[in-house]
């Protein structure tokens, strides 16, 4: 029996079934509404109100499977219990493919109406969790959609904030005389944008979790060979990158590994007067890793004795690569008697 009142809407053009069905729902506290054509059951239906069908299978015009095609084209319809003639498997079948709830055979006496009682029941049923789970996964997708925009938002301001560190460390630099002052601020200037132009390519892109790489290097290496060669460095820098979308933690730390073995290629590969050529390489692996290579075929190091100026770029570089799970290698350059070359694996 219902909780409360649920309106049925039978649709059969035999009037005397149609009397027995309204008394035995309305005992059990349904209000039933019967109509004996499609058409009527349509207009009725128009006007709201209606919980769920009792659709008959033969119509004055047609069949309740013709309606039930129709009921289809509704944004919202109904649940169906349709009622066939006793031993019509094949219609019953036909009518659940159609988008009917239920179905009973028709019969005379009390078990018929003890049957659509129950189909009704478990038709209702069946729609109030269909409408939670929908609501539930509305929810689910506006809360989803709701964090991206709260996250993509977070992205620009990080972004914004870590542009405008990398500012006043450009104006500090400035400020300063001593040389070596100057190298150190300007090198943390270049770490502060890698990691922001990682939250730049997140709050511009559909995907938070992942930054695709190669557009993210190569607009990182733009940036960076502008820097060098406006301090009065020759080199050029050459990218080729897989097109991998990457893990946000991971870009940051391949972001500032490029950013500082780029930087000591500029500063330590090639004389300041002399031009040269830096090249950059991410590749897909087969197994879900990834290489990292940059190479020159300046004066040429193999990661032994004394780092050039502080060492602090290659400590740093020995930490991200940690952190992706790699080690540094230096590998010997292809083609070239000198020259440097760092390589790194790790998964993506």
């Amino acid at each position: 029996m219902p909780n409360s009142p649920v309106t049925v809407l039978h649709v059969d053009d035999d009037p005397g079934l149609a009397r027995l069905v309204q008394k035995a729902l309305g005992r059990r506290g349904y209000s039933v509404e019967r109509v004996s054509t499609a058409e009527e059951g349509f207009a009725r239906l128009a006007r709201g109100g209606i919980q769920v069908i009792v659709l008959d299978h033969f119509l004055p015009t047609g069949t309740g499977l013709d309606m039930l095609a129709r009921l289809k084209e509704l944004p919202e319809p109904p649940p169906v219990v349709y009622v066939t003639a006793s031993g019509e498997t094949s219609v019953a079948v036909a009518a659940l493919k159609a988008g009917a709830a239920d179905y009973v055979s028709k019969s005379v006496g009390e078990e018929f109406l003890a049957l659509l009682e129950s189909a009704i029941e478990q038709s209702l049923e069946k729609a109030r969790l269909a409408a939670a789970r929908d609501r539930a996964e509305r929810e689910m997708r506006e809360a989803k959609e709701r964090a991206e925009v709260l996250l993509h938002e977070v992205n620009h301001r990080v972004a914004n904030s870590l542009a405008l560190v990398a500012a006043l460390v450009h104006m500090q630099a400035k400020e300063i005389t001593d040389p070596a002052a100057q190298a150190a601020l300007r090198e943390m200037q270049a770490r502060i944008m890698a990691i922001a132009g990682v939250h730049r390519r997140l709050y511009t892109s559909g995907d938070v979790r992942s930054v695709e790489i190669s557009e993210y290097l190569g607009a990182l290496l733009g940036d960076l060979e502008a820097t060098m060669k406006a301090s009065g460095h020759a080199a050029t820098v050459r990218l080729a990158a897989a097109p991998v979308r990457v893990p946000t933690d991971k870009a940051v730390s391949i972001g500032v590994v490029v950013t500082e073995l780029v930087t000591n290629a500029f500063k330590y590969a090639y004389p300041a007067d002399r031009g040269g050529e830096i090249r950059v390489r991410f590749d897909a692996l087969d197994d879900g890793r990834a290489a990292l290579r940059v190479e020159d075929d300046g004066v040429g190091w193999r990661g032994e004795g004394p780092a050039k100026g502080t060492g602090m770029g290659s400590r740093i570089v020995a930490a991200m690569a940690r952190g992706l799970g790699s080690e540094v290698a230096y590998p010997a350059p292809a083609g070239v008697a000198a020259g440097c070359c760092v390589s790194l694996e790790f998964e993506v």
